[in-house]
């Protein structure tokens, strides 16, 4: 499919209300780098989370006046900033909705976990947005199948955030083209999922929350530096490496595996940014305490966890929901003590967007 197979070209006028939640994801192997019109410079694939979610409520009125108003509201405040990233998002789409010029939008966005700090907000949030719209297309459209419904939330929600192509589907996706997945693209999200090894799609995901402050460089300003890194082509080699080495390690269910690229994954991600110019530390002296805890445990106990992180100081540790018991005592002993407020959020894998009216 291409842009031209998502253009709704209708010009309808609605009236009503939609309300979705969409979950965040963690990357397994990492999107950093973008070409224009967000595409990804290598594939990613990432594991969708279940409790860290964006509950989103889209209200739709035909317009009163020339100019489509917006108001934007999160967690029960107006938001400047937000609203702002959000009306241009909305400018950007327009092309495929244009049903949005002829209405008043109101938004009303909630996090069950915290914004900006690492944690893919960007891509809960705009996949809830995404999903909001297309409900509002099929209104017009029921007989508009499931199959495209997410495929055009997917491409849309890419257009705002492009981890956000991934929280569309789950347990397990792809997204960016690769020689791994002949159905992959660089356009939505694909789930893969029926490749994948039933152990992988009984994950936990511990979110330790090392600092819930906004982060200082944005994913946006990440990607951009991305341009100039003098190892930049050979991040992106690897990265289309490990997601074909990685197609096989989630089909047989090889744990060892998992943990190597998950890990150095995320590693690589870390030192890239030291790399950069001007170089950034996005990581605090208690992440570095928290991943040396979890290789530590791992070694004495031989048990099948890992750590990753997004573009942030969070740490989400990784591990199969039968050994649950033995690492939430780790963590509540161990890890919490390194936690803001000893906060930590647990998650597990879950299927994606869930329409809640």
């Amino acid at each position: 499919m291409n842009e031209k197979d998502f253009i709704y070209s209708k010009d309808i006028i609605l009236n009503g209300e939609v309300e979705w939640t969409a979950p965040s994801n963690i990357a397994i192997v990492k999107y950093w780098g973008k070409l224009e019109n967000q595409i990804p410079q290598n594939p990613s694939i990432s594991l969708t989370l279940n409790k860290s979610i964006t509950n989103t409520r889209l209200s739709l009125k035909p317009k009163n006046n020339k100019t489509p108003n917006l108001k934007f509201e999160f967690e029960g405040k107006k938001n400047q900033s937000f609203e702002n990233k959000t009306r241009l998002f909305l400018n950007k789409i327009e092309y495929f909705f244009p049903f949005i010029k002829n209405h008043d939008l109101e938004i009303k966005s909630e996090n069950t976990f915290p914004h900006s700090s690492g944690i893919a907000s960007s891509a809960s949030s705009m996949a809830a947005l995404s999903v909001c719209l297309l409900d509002f297309e099929k209104m017009d459209n029921p007989q508009m199948s499931d199959e495209y419904f997410y495929k055009k939330a997917s491409f849309i929600a890419r257009i705002g955030s492009g981890s956000a192509s991934r929280s569309l589907y789950g347990p397990v996706v792809i997204w960016g083209e690769s020689k791994a997945y002949k159905t992959s693209s660089d356009l939505f999200g694909v789930n893969i999922s029926g490749h994948t090894h039933n152990i992988f799609k009984d994950f936990n995901d511990t979110i330790l929350i090392i600092d819930p402050g906004q982060k200082k460089i944005s994913s946006s300003e990440g990607h951009e530096l991305m341009n100039k890194n003098p190892f930049s082509t050979e991040r992106y080699q690897i990265a289309r490496k490990n997601v074909i080495d990685l197609k096989e390690i989630l089909k047989s269910g090889d744990l060892d595996g998992f943990i190597s690229i998950t890990e150095s994954e995320a590693l690589m991600i870390h030192s890239l940014m030291l790399t950069s110019n001007p170089s950034y530390i996005l990581m605090k002296p208690n992440t570095l305490k928290v991943i040396s805890k979890i290789t530590e445990f791992r070694s004495e106990t031989k048990l099948p966890i890992c750590f990753t992180l997004d573009a942030g100081s969070n740490v989400h540790l990784l591990y199969p929901a039968h050994i649950k018991n033995k690492v939430s005592d780790f963590i509540s002993m161990e890890l919490a003590n390194y936690c803001s407020s000893n906060r930590y959020i647990e998650d597990q894998v879950g299927n994606g967007p869930e329409k809640m009216t």
